[in-house]
């Protein structure tokens, strides 16, 4: 079929030489009653009409890879099926994707959108990858519209955030112990907030202020502040800056800094994203959706990247706290590949964006998915999903994207932990399938080279500078 759709029934004369690179035999095609003389002018039609055909080629591939599965892997999701329906969870409410290199082998409403959780992560995840790239540092300016006289800074204190998602305890403490390499350890005016600063994972400018604030005076530290303090190294310098005033937010985003004073970088993005996946952190992940334009923007350009209809994929925020936040599993396998295509030139796997079973510690800890797998779970109220990379002997690294639900949707809480028996059941069902898979496929004794971290981003981390 593809030969008669490329080879195409032309004969081509005095064609120019950029033409001739197809190789195509046109002769051999052509009835010799029919000829199309071609001249400079007739080269861009011709382009276009070949980039069409090959486009529709394309097309019918992957209409032949969807509906095409392997019949024995197809079988046993379909018995997973039905357990869970004999259980009282009927089969509609349920996706399932599971795929080897480009041969899907099981395909459950694999074009469906379901109810994505925290899946919506790998959506967050690969957008943010894709547009501000693996090493992107956000960064936090700190400067003052005064003056530093005899240790007292006379002026205000002004933090010009950046959408960093992390910044917590204990970059304050770097900023105040930097403060007073300068001299400073008093300020005279406010602390002031522009922009898109928070803290702690709290959004609002005026709490994150106050904290910042808290941080940056050892002698007003909370409880929590000389908590995290004991984790850091010992000798580690407490810092004694005293602000006078209050904690204000800018009336303008412009900036009002007139003496640069301290700069301060978050961790690289795919740190960032590691730590979000490893605990499915539902601020961070809005917080880098925002950062790249919102929920709408992370959900067409995911769609363009994989080049799936956007109706697979619905994002009104990034966290996944939302049952209208709605992915296809078809969709989430999708991303996953392109994150991983995305960090190869990078020398870094999805191992080093997301949790790795077995290894590393995060929200999984307890669930028995087959070690070496690299995922990410999903469960909200009456949902509980997961996808990933599950590495085997037979088939190499097979793609799956379990998505299952009770099919009631009510309104829902967003600070409700997701819990009860249904959630249970389908965390150990899921766990079962994927074992089954690995004692069908082979386990792997130690990671593959696809899904290995890279052991030299174990250094990168968040630090912060005096400006010269």
């Amino acid at each position: 079929m593809h030969k008669s759709i490329l080879a195409l029934p032309i004969k081509i004369q005095n064609a120019p030489n950029k033409f001739r690179h197809y190789n195509l035999n046109y002769n051999t095609y052509l009835p010799q009653k029919v000829k199309i003389i071609l001249n400079k002018k007739y080269v861009l039609t011709c382009y276009m009409l070949l980039a069409l055909m090959i486009g529709c080629s394309i097309s019918l591939l992957s209409a032949t890879s969807i509906n095409h599965s392997d019949r024995a892997t197809n079988a046993q999701v379909q018995e997973y099926l039905k357990s869970l329906a004999a259980k009282g969870f009927p089969k509609q409410y349920q996706g399932v994707w599971i795929q080897a290199d480009t041969q899907v082998l099981a395909n459950h409403q694999g074009q469906i959108p379901m109810p994505a959780a925290s899946l919506s992560k790998i959506a967050v995840t690969l957008v943010t990858l894709e547009t501000l790239g693996a090493e992107h540092q956000f960064v936090t300016q700190i400067g003052t519209n005064g003056s530093i006289q005899n240790g007292v800074l006379k002026g205000d204190l002004i933090v010009e955030g950046s959408y960093d998602p992390f910044f917590v305890w204990e970059e304050a403490f770097k900023i105040g112990n930097l403060l007073n390499q300068l001299g400073i350890k008093r300020i005279t005016g406010n602390l002031v907030i522009v922009g898109e600063f928070s803290m702690n994972f709290k959004d609002d400018p005026l709490t994150a202020g106050n904290l910042l604030k808290v941080g940056l005076n050892s002698s007003i530290w909370s409880d929590e502040a000389k908590k995290e303090y004991q984790s850091l190294p010992p000798g580690t310098a407490k810092p004694q800056v005293v602000i006078d005033g209050a904690v204000q937010m800018a009336t303008s985003r412009r900036s009002s800094i007139n003496k640069p004073l301290v700069r301060h970088y978050s961790y690289p993005l795919a740190e960032l994203l590691k730590k979000m996946n490893l605990f499915s952190n539902n601020f961070m992940a809005d917080k880098l959706a925002t950062s790249v334009g919102g929920a709408s923007k992370v959900e067409s350009k995911a769609a363009a990247i994989t080049g799936l209809p956007q109706s697979e994929i619905k994002l009104i925020n990034g966290s996944g706290l939302s049952t209208e936040n709605r992915i296809s599993p078809r969709a989430v396998c999708a991303m996953f590949q392109a994150i991983e295509k995305y960090l190869q030139p990078h020398n870094m796997t999805v191992a080093d964006v997301f949790n790795i079973a077995g290894v590393d510690k995060g929200i999984l800890d307890k669930r028995a998915i087959p070690k070496f797998a690299v995922v990410k779970s999903g469960s909200f109220d009456n949902v509980s999903n997961l996808a990933g990379a599950l590495p085997t002997q037979q088939r190499g690294i097979v793609w799956f994207v379990i998505m299952n639900s009770e099919g009631k949707l009510p309104s829902i809480d967003p600070q409700k932990d997701a819990s009860g028996k249904s959630l249970e059941y389908f965390r150990t069902q899921q766990d079962n399938l994927l074992q089954s898979f690995v004692q069908k496929w082979g386990t792997v004794l130690d990671q593959p080279t696809q899904l290995k971290p890279n052991p030299a981003r174990n250094s990168k981390t968040s630090y912060s500078e005096i400006v010269k």
